[in-house]
């Protein structure tokens, strides 16, 4: 039988705003959910913090498909909305250097989520922005938490949380993960993406005219040849770009059985629960 236990997260303000409200946190059966968020970060962040807080530990781990590489996923109830979160692999880019840095791009690229949460560190934003701009260069359904925020404020560091998510054109929210602070904030934040209530216009590489128009219409030709494929125009820059690993999946035909293993909602996983300690 299903598990959930309510737990109060700190409220910023009134009672009456979107953030004073109870996060359910949800069991190990998972199957049925309205809403799917990735949750990805370099390492040492605080982004497996985040997850247990949301998750209450009562998560599913198993390997990712083809991969050695764990995968968990937990669950939470957020006014009303049910949501399936999936913790990608700490890594610090997504160019598929290692086998971390594929399982975590290949998520955010074909398994769509609804919604991507890039957990950074308040005192090292500049090292972790490399990750954050990757993201958005796959989609415009993103939340940066800034995390780590009570120890920027030790060390003297501030963080401009409004500056950076007008620079980054997403919304930037300050967190403890640790303590709960600035988390209710994040999930109505997270539910405002998805619903489009905050609309988000990510910063991007322009290029020039000749670069654009080359990207154009080589996401034409992948569309062409596999038509619905999410994301083409990303393809299209990692070609451009040299990326062996686009090249041989786009050209093998593998790059279809890549989508459909990404948006199988069927993964079976173990019933053992990842109770690894908090980093």
């Amino acid at each position: 039988m299903t598990e959930r236990v309510k737990m109060k997260l700190p409220a910023e303000n009134c009672a009456t705003c979107p953030a004073h409200t109870q996060l359910e946190q949800m069991g190990l059966k998972i199957d049925k959910f309205d809403r799917v968020v990735a949750l990805a970060g370099n390492p040492n962040t605080g982004k497996s913090t985040v997850f247990n807080a949301l998750t209450g530990l009562k998560q599913h781990t198993g390997n990712w498909p083809g991969k050695t590489v764990t995968r968990a996923e937990g669950g939470y109830e957020f006014n009303g909305v049910r949501y399936k979160l999936v913790d990608l692999p700490g890594t610090y880019s997504l160019l598929s250097a290692s086998q971390d840095e594929e399982v975590a791009r290949n998520f955010i690229l074909f398994g769509q989520p609804d919604c991507t949460v890039v957990v950074t560190d308040a005192t090292a934003l500049e090292r972790n922005l490399n990750l954050v701009i990757q993201v958005m260069e796959i989609t415009d359904k993103v939340v940066v938490a800034v995390n780590l925020m009570d120890e920027a404020r030790r060390k003297g560091i501030e963080v401009d949380t409004r500056s950076l998510s007008r620079d980054l054109g997403v919304p930037a929210v300050p967190i403890v993960a640790r303590t709960g602070e600035g988390m209710s904030t994040m999930l109505a934040t997270i539910s405002d993406v998805i619903s489009g209530a905050v609309s988000t216009n990510p910063l991007r590489v322009a290029g020039t005219e000749e670069f654009q128009r080359v990207v154009k219409d080589l996401t034409s030709q992948i569309e062409q040849v596999y038509p619905g494929i999410p994301n083409a125009r990303w393809l299209a820059i990692r070609l451009l770009d040299g990326d062996d690993r686009v090249q041989q999946a786009l050209l093998s035909g593998e790059i279809a059985d890549l989508v459909g293993s990404q948006q199988r909602s069927d993964v079976s996983f173990s019933r053992k629960m990842a109770v690894e300690g908090r980093q």
